[in-house]
């Protein structure tokens, strides 16, 4: 199975962590986010995972030859000279991840105990172009589900604003649910893609491509029942809550 891990990024809201370092290698409990993320693929039977890199890149790609890229096959999706974002990341590394199975995301800076393989098995069985881990918590900008779980469009809840052109927002049928940072993706999205940075460029966002094919394509919301734990390490706040929960 497929994955690609992005660990590509600034690392903004970590400094001064961050100044000398590559935020995928920042430690939580003794093991840095990439480690962990890394160690649970393989354990969900992962095998060909391919990194992305740009600050302090090659920090990260000795990283990985130092610990025999953890027993995967590792690919590095170099974006040194210019960091492209989620969907212009996932669209630079298509060599790696076009064939015929789909492909699970997942930032670096995420932690959780989710059953991988069951998230992965789930799009395999849904027939989706992609699938979202989603959540109920509280943010101000959400997904809109129906409740079939397929993505209708997207609500900023601050400011009212909805996507995409003419989407209506109707609370009292529809699910507000806030993205987990993982998703699986059928290869068939590489062409979407292209033709998407045709127009909008090398550099975007996974997050309002989804909503502006949601219309056209099944892109699906996972929640699974059973309860797992779910950190977003990339801010002060919760990696300290992570540090009392991952003791070395």
């Amino acid at each position: 199975m497929k994955a690609m891990v992005f660990a590509a990024g600034l690392g903004t809201r970590l400094r001064p962590l961050t100044n000398h370092r590559p935020k995928a290698l920042v430690e939580v409990g003794g093991a840095t986010m990439l480690e962990r993320v890394l160690v649970r693929l393989r354990q969900a039977g992962f095998t060909d995972v391919t990194v992305n890199v740009h600050h302090f890149a090659q920090m990260v790609i000795d990283f990985l030859s130092a610990h025999d890229n953890f027993g995967l096959d590792i690919h590095v999706s170099d974006e040194r000279e210019l960091l492209l974002d989620t969907g212009g990341g996932i669209l630079a590394a298509r060599r790696w991840l076009d064939g015929d199975e789909p492909f699970l995301v997942h930032n670096a800076d995420i932690l959780t105990d989710l059953d991988l393989n069951a998230f992965y098995r789930s799009h395999e069985h849904g027939g989706a172009m992609a699938t979202l881990l989603v959540k109920q918590r509280e943010t101000q900008r959400y997904f809109v589900f129906d409740r079939n779980d397929r993505l209708q469009g997207w609500v900023n809840k601050k400011t009212g604003e909805t996507r995409p052109d003419g989407f209506r927002h109707e609370p009292a049928v529809q699910q507000e649910l806030a993205f987990g940072g993982l998703h699986v993706i059928s290869p068939a999205i590489f062409p979407l893609l292209e033709r998407h940075a045709a127009t909008a460029g090398a550099v975007f966002s996974i997050t309002p491509f989804y909503i502006e094919i949601c219309r056209r394509q099944l892109v699906k919301g996972y929640h699974p029942a059973a309860p797992y734990r779910w950190l977003d390490v990339g801010k002060p706040e919760t990696l300290a809550q992570a540090q009392r929960l991952c003791p070395p």
